[in-house]
C-alpha cells in the first residue's frame, strides 16, 4: 500500500508531540526532593553544606538557614542527593558576624519537611545552658550529642558543646528534642575532641526580625 508524504509527515509530527506530551507529563509527576533541618546542601554546585531549617517567614515565603560562611548572596543551593542537581533556591542574605545566612526556595521545586533522619523540629528555643545535653544532624557525620559548656566567650550569641563535627556539618541543627536552639558553625579540635561552637537560633531571630527582609518573622513547618 502507497502512502503520501504528507501522511508521512502528519504521523512522524503526532508522534513527536505524543513523546513531548509524555515527557512534560513526567517531568510533572516528578516529586521534588524533601528538604528540612539536617539536610545535606551543594552551594554553587561545590560546596557542602547543611540547611539548619525550613518553614515561613511573615510574608509566607520559603525560607531556609545555614552557617553564613557556606555561600553569599545569589548563591545557587542544590539538594544533596537530587538526581536532577536541580537548582532549588538561593541565598539572599549572609551575615559573616553571626555567620548565618538565608536562603528562598522554590516551593515548585523541594518538599519541605520538619523531620530527617531522626531529627524533628518543631519550635525555636532559647540556648541550651550547663548541663544539658544537645544534639545536632549533620549531612556527614549523622547524629551525635554532647553536653552543653555554654558561652564560653560571653558574647550572648554562641554556645559551646562537646558533639562531633566534620567538614560538611556546617548550618546543622542543634536541638534539644524537637526544638532548635542553634546551629553549628565550627569545630575547634581534630576529629571529635574539640568543642563545637554554634550561633544561638534567638540571636538569628533577633536579627532577621531587625533587618525585616526576607526571613524575618521566621517560624519553622
Amino acid at each position: 500500500m502507497l502512502v503520501s508524504r504528507t501522511a508521512l509527515v502528519f504521523a512522524a509530527a503526532s508522534a513527536a508531540a505524543l513523546l513531548g506530551t509524555a515527557t512534560a507529563a513526567a517531568q510533572t509527576d516528578r516529586t521534588p526532593p524533601a528538604i528540612g533541618g539536617g539536610s545535606g546542601i551543594l552551594v554553587d554546585s561545590r560546596v557542602g553544606c547543611t540547611l539548619t531549617t525550613i518553614g515561613r517567614d511573615s510574608a509566607q515565603r520559603l525560607v531556609g538557614l545555614t552557617a553564613g560562611h557556606c555561600g553569599e548572596p545569589g548563591a545557587t543551593v542544590v539538594v544533596e542527593g537530587d538526581p536532577d542537581g536541580a537548582t532549588a533556591g538561593r541565598f539572599v542574605y549572609s551575615d559573616h558576624t553571626l555567620d548565618y545566612a538565608v536562603i528562598e526556595f522554590d516551593s515548585a521545586r523541594v518538599t519541605p519537611v520538619n523531620q530527617v533522619g531522626g531529627t524533628t523540629i518543631t519550635g525555636l528555643g532559647g540556648p541550651a545552658l550547663f548541663p544539658n545535653v544537645v544534639c545536632k544532624r549533620g549531612s556527614t557525620s549523622g547524629t551525635s550529642c554532647g553536653v552543653v559548656w555554654g558561652d564560653v566567650r560571653a558574647t550572648a550569641t554562641e554556645t559551646w558543646t562537646q558533639m562531633c563535627v566534620m567538614k560538611g556539618d556546617s548550618g546543622a541543627p542543634v536541638v534539644v528534642g524537637s526544638t532548635l536552639v542553634g546551629m553549628v558553625n565550627a569545630y575547634l579540635g581534630v576529629g571529635c575532641f574539640g568543642p563545637e561552637v554554634g550561633t544561638n537560633i534567638t540571636s538569628i531571630m533577633h536579627d532577621l526580625n531587625t533587618r525585616g527582609e526576607i526571613g524575618a518573622g521566621y517560624q519553622p513547618l
